[in-house]
């Protein structure tokens, strides 16, 4: 069995769509990044790439790549898979927080989590999703960005 953390963060900016789990989510703000800057679904392929030792995301898809340039998270999220699965790893389970002060992510939940796990190829019993705000405190107090945590185990099959 092998633990693997991952962390992401970005910006909130006006004119961008916000994405989190695979779930575009209604807001006044979205996230800036190269790809779609879903926070949620780096953090669980930080994760994941982490518990291999396989590096990170900006290893395997780098964001002076323009491959990548507005790429859907969840394209990339298999392709994670995909390579921890060549390796003989499987997921045993996952445990994500999302920290934002708005929008309100509890209505989204299940949306992102049946999003989340069919591109991952688990089931729901092995995924949990989480969302809490920082009371103001900070960047995501302030909201100026969002950023997620996850943690993961996996094993290997082989």
């Amino acid at each position: 069995m092998r633990v693997g953390h991952g962390y992401d963060v970005h910006r909130l900016v006006p004119d961008r769509k916000l994405i989190l789990g695979g779930v575009e989510i209604p807001h006044s703000l979205g996230l800036l990044g190269h790809s779609d800057a879903d926070v949620l679904t780096h953090a669980i392929m930080d994760a994941l790439l982490g518990a291999a030792a396989m590096g990170d995301i900006g290893k395997h898809f780098p964001d002076n790549d323009d491959r990548f340039l507005g790429i859907d998270s969840q394209l990339l999220l298999k392709e994670v898979c995909r390579l921890i699965r060549e390796k003989g790893y499987e997921i045993s389970n996952l445990d994500a927080t999302v920290i934002a002060q708005k929008p309100k992510l509890l209505p989204h939940m299940e949306a992102m989590r049946a999003t989340l796990c069919a591109n991952m190829g688990i089931q729901p019993d092995q995924l949990n999703l989480k969302a809490t705000t920082e009371e103001r405190l900070g960047f995501t107090g302030r909201e100026e960005g969002i950023s997620a945590h996850c943690i993961c185990l996996i094993e290997n099959k082989k």
